[in-house]
């Protein structure tokens, strides 16, 4: 399998789990505090989409032989830093690794505004992500 066949099944499950989360947009965070099937389905479709960039990150720096990142931000910090996608995105954008730690990892800890809060403002990072990994493997490929 190439590189941009890999690539191109992890966004195309970014790409639904996306396109779940805005049909999820017009509720409130008092929706969220109600009712516990609705967070439940918001945390983890912001979970995957987050597991899908850091996927995407991995199989990129695997397969173009870039340095090995310590921790899963640092994937997509490396993805800036060679280019793939501007370095200012990255610096945004690689927090996004973090809060899939704490949704993963502490969910006894999650901060529902937090996860409102990216509910309502970053779902078009993910799109930018992929426009840009779309953009860079047309022109390597």
């Amino acid at each position: 399998m190439t590189l941009k066949e890999k690539v191109s099944r992890k966004l195309e499950n970014l790409k639904e789990y996306v396109g779940y989360l805005k049909g999820y947009q017009s509720r409130t965070i008092e929706d969220l505090k109600r009712d516990p099937t609705l967070r439940g389905a918001v945390e983890r479709y912001l979970h995957l989409s987050a597991e899908c960039v850091i996927d995407v990150a991995e199989i990129m720096i695997s397969e173009l032989s870039l340095r090995k990142p310590e921790e899963y931000k640092e994937s997509i910090d490396i993805l800036g830093e060679v280019g793939i996608i501007p370095d200012e995105f990255a610096f945004h954008f690689s927090p996004v690794a973090g809060f899939r730690n704490i949704l993963v990892h502490e969910y006894a800890k999650i901060d529902l505004a937090e996860v409102h809060r990216h509910l309502q403002k970053d779902l078009g990072d993910f799109e930018k992500f992929s426009k840009y990994i779309i953009d860079y493997l047309n022109k390597i490929t």
